[in-house]
């Protein structure tokens, strides 16, 4: 009886350490395009602190509109905003429209910001 517990413990021990601990938001998105030329991008609300606290929740909702990770990608993208004050145009890429948005990473060193 005492092997039988040990045995599943053991199993249990390893399914957490081989189980993925990270979202898998980063590994499924498409590369990111290639930037427009300023000229065609909106400059409000794309620029670090232009924006008030109030327009993130409209801004990430844009931002996030094409993801199949909705909740994930709305909560960081507002904390992002809440932190710079702006949200790259666009639903994907962008991101050197707002130095803040982009240089903003995870304790392992991916982007916190969608």
């Amino acid at each position: 009886m005492a092997m039988k517990l040990l045995y599943a413990i053991f199993l249990f021990v390893i399914f957490l350490h081989f189980s993925p601990a990270e979202n898998h938001v980063a590994k499924t998105e498409a590369p990111s395009p290639s930037p427009q030329p300023s000229s065609t991008m909106p400059s409000y609300g794309s620029t670090p602190g232009s924006l008030q606290p109030q327009e993130c929740g409209p801004r990430c909702a844009t931002r996030c509109s094409n993801t199949q990770y909705k909740k994930p990608c709305l909560f960081f993208c507002n904390k992002c905003c809440a932190k710079c004050l702006c949200v790259p145009p666009g639903t994907y890429g962008n991101k050197q429209f707002c130095p803040c948005y982009n240089n903003w990473k995870t304790k392992r060193g991916g982007p916190k910001c969608p």
